[in-house]
């Protein structure tokens, strides 16, 4: 790796650090508020007057860091946010009146712009300045939508997974639900800024940002488990959720391998990425228990069956995905190694699909 690649990276490296830090700056100061009294469902009229106060400075403050931003359009923009939150919290505003309603809906469209005098360098006035800022906006948009689309993906697995064990997740995510789509916002213009880097390869990059997500899922469901001592409940609907959650596991293993540099060193997010197999590879001996004792109480299903065989191929799959990744970390084996065992391996899932098509309805009469 040359010397001008270490640089740009490094660089790569930092910026998804800084974007990540304010995201999380972002989530947590939409959450600040409740810790002195001023709930969510209490005091509604605050955040709804608020709530691009929580985020756009911030996410300001992220183009002031990579522009550069000179002294006096820094000034210039410190002064709109300070009127902007002098104004929200000053005006004595009817609850639930047209004019709140007015200002909420405004006041975003206003900062947006200021937003734009940061993203421009301060040469809002040059029209190629303003026309680029119309299209990250665009590009922002979608990407946001996209990010949002894996989060509820991601909570419909936790419910799942965590109501297997009789516990509703739900009251909590409604707690944090603000402060995630306030973080999202800071990370949907980190992506649409670094749109040339992404380009034929957002789908490896949504895998990153989730990987980790789903490794902390999946480990405060095994911790939960361990700790509540609940029974686990292993029906139809859940064999389900469970294999569409290690499948889920895998295609994130796949797309962020198909992503990487396979020359590249080993890393932070490689660590990562062994944490999220090895918890997987937990959740599937979980499962696993759980349908074997169902297969030992009720007998043989063509469901029950199915999720076995599934569970078995992906136990073996993800074992030795994380045997050479941890090799690859150790420096024992290549990066190639683990590439070449995803790829050989797909054969595998296309006959088992081929059975549970041809054999299954033979075996059970149809039913």
């Amino acid at each position: 790796m040359t010397t001008l690649q270490k640089s740009a990276d490094k660089n790569a490296f930092t910026e998804a650090l800084v974007a990540f830090s304010l995201a999380i700056a972002a989530a947590i100061l939409v959450k600040l508020p409740s810790l002195f009294g001023l709930d969510l469902d209490q005091n509604e009229s605050f955040y709804i007057r608020n709530i691009s106060l929580f985020v756009l400075p911030l996410l300001t403050g992220y183009f002031v860091w990579k522009r550069k931003i000179e002294s006096h359009t820094l000034i210039l923009l410190v002064s709109a946010f300070s009127l902007a939150l002098l104004f929200a919290n000053s005006y004595p505003f009817e609850q639930g009146g047209d004019t709140e309603a007015l200002f909420a809906l405004h006041l975003p469209i206003a900062l947006w712009l200021i937003v734009g005098v940061a993203f421009s360098g301060g040469k809002w006035s040059e029209v190629s300045s303003r026309m680029d800022f119309i299209r990250f906006s665009g590009e922002m948009f979608i990407y946001y939508v996209l990010i949002a689309l894996g989060g509820v993906v991601l909570v419909g697995f936790m419910a799942l997974i965590f109501g297997t064990i009789g516990i509703d997740i739900e009251p909590v995510f409604e707690s944090w639900v603000l402060s995630c789509v306030a973080g999202a916002v800071i990370i949907a213009a980190w992506l649409a800024e670094i749109r040339n880097e992404l380009a034929g390869n957002f789908a490896p990059v949504l895998a990153k940002l989730f990987s980790p997500l789903f490794a902390i899922v999946i480990i405060a469901f095994l911790g939960t488990l361990l700790f509540t001592g609940n029974e686990l409940i292993m029906d139809r609907d859940v064999l389900i959720a469970f294999d569409l959650l290690l499948v889920m596991v895998l295609c994130l293993l796949i797309y962020s391998i198909s992503a990487r540099d396979p020359e590249a060193t080993p890393g932070g997010f490689d660590v990562i990425q062994v944490i999220l197999v090895i918890s997987a590879l937990l959740a599937d001996g979980v499962a696993l228990w759980g349908i074997s004792e169902r297969i030992a109480e009720f007998g043989f299903t063509p469901n029950r069956v199915a999720a076995l065989g599934m569970n078995l191929i992906l136990l073996v799959n993800l074992t030795w995905s994380a045997v050479l990744y941890i090799r690859f970390l150790r420096g024992r084996s290549s990066f190639q190694a683990l590439e070449k065992w995803q790829t050989d391996y797909l054969p595998v899932f296309v006959v088992w699909a081929a059975a549970v098509v041809i054999i299954f309805p033979l075996v059970f009469g149809f039913q």
